[in-house]
């Protein structure tokens, strides 16, 4: 494994992808981290929700820098706005709605890494950083791109 080396990601800096209708900013992967962790800058849209899943193998922690969302884990209902963390253990059944008055921007960091590849295979690089324009979600395509990184779909969130 290469040697880690320190670094400065600027803001506006790191890969960009559109993901689920989002924006996605990677800022640490595991070739940078020898496979403990992943950073990413999420971009949510209003009242975006993802499916109802469960990570297999990571941790999913978010750090909220602005907006609001209302999470579900395990049962759970956990309200969060800025400057707020959030802890989603692995092999929980969780999702979250983002608010409706303004996009969530969080660092989402997993643990150990391996969302930076999802993200990858599942989205497209961002044209440029900003939202991407609303479009269909192919089920199929995520399914079995979630299965390959052991993430289980369990089902739409809530109210959906």
């Amino acid at each position: 494994m290469a040697a880690v080396r320190p670094y400065v990601r600027r803001d506006g800096e790191g890969e960009a992808l559109w993901f689920l209708g989002s924006l996605v900013t990677v800022k640490a992967t595991g070739a940078e981290t020898r496979g403990r962790l992943t950073v990413v800058e999420f971009v949510n849209p209003p009242g975006f929700a993802p499916p109802l899943h469960r990570h297999l193998q990571e941790d999913e922690l978010f750090y909220v820098l602005s907006g609001t969302a209302r999470f579900h884990c395990d049962g759970q209902v956990l309200e969060a706005g800025p400057g707020d963390f959030v802890l989603l253990p692995a092999t929980l059944p969780h999702t979250f709605v983002v608010g409706a008055g303004e996009p969530l921007r969080t660092l989402q960091i997993t643990t150990p890494s391996g969302f930076e590849q999802f993200a990858a295979a599942v989205g497209e690089p961002a044209q440029a950083r900003r939202l991407p324009d609303p479009g269909p979600v192919d089920p199929a395509a995520l399914g079995h791109a979630a299965a390959l990184h052991a993430i289980e779909l369990l089902g739409p969130p809530p109210g959906q």
